[in-house]
């Protein structure tokens, strides 16, 4: 599975709010992190579990795929996700890095305020 397919297998769960799908995805000592300091916000199934479990419970929640860019093990997807601010969407930039059959690594550009 190339890292296009890996992605949108992952945006996929997400939309559909299946948790154990959503981590099947990942590398079970996946790595989420800032860029592009990238400081380390999470490691692990668990903590992947622990952080999007609620956030599924939202009927709300759905990620829109406004692009992706695909080069070897690297997927840049840009999103406008609904639910997570109330009234609000959201602009997400996900960097994944895929290591054979999973996303091994995340890094999240988010919007910096000021």
């Amino acid at each position: 599975m190339n890292s296009s397919e890996l992605a949108q297998r992952q945006l996929d769960a997400y939309n559909a709010h299946d948790l154990e799908a959503f981590v099947a995805c990942y590398h079970p000592e996946v790595e989420v992190r800032d860029f592009p300091a990238g400081t380390l916000r999470f490691q692990g199934h668990a903590e992947l579990r622990a952080r999007y479990g609620p956030m599924f419970e939202n009927p709300a929640l759905h990620a829109h795929l406004v692009s992706r860019t695909a080069l070897g093990p690297l997927c840049i997807d840009t999103e406008r996700v609904e639910g997570i601010r109330e009234g609000e969407d959201v602009s997400a930039i996900a960097i994944y890095e895929c290591e054979g059959e999973s996303i091994r690594r995340v890094w999240f550009v988010r919007e910096r305020e000021g």
